[in-house]
């Protein structure tokens, strides 16, 4: 991945993550960000 293309997919996550912010709130990126840690850990129990 080039560094172009990695800014860019950076900055449409962030951009996106702020829009589901403003219109439903924090709670969603709260409960996604706990998913995500407990993938990273079942994916490194695995690993």
């Amino acid at each position: 991945m080039t560094h172009k293309i990695a800014v860019w997919l950076g900055l449409t996550l962030i951009v996106a993550a702020g829009i589901d912010w403003l219109m439903f709130g924090p709670e969603h990126l709260i409960f996604l960000g706990k998913k995500i840690f407990e993938l990273i850990h079942w994916v490194a129990f695995w690993r």
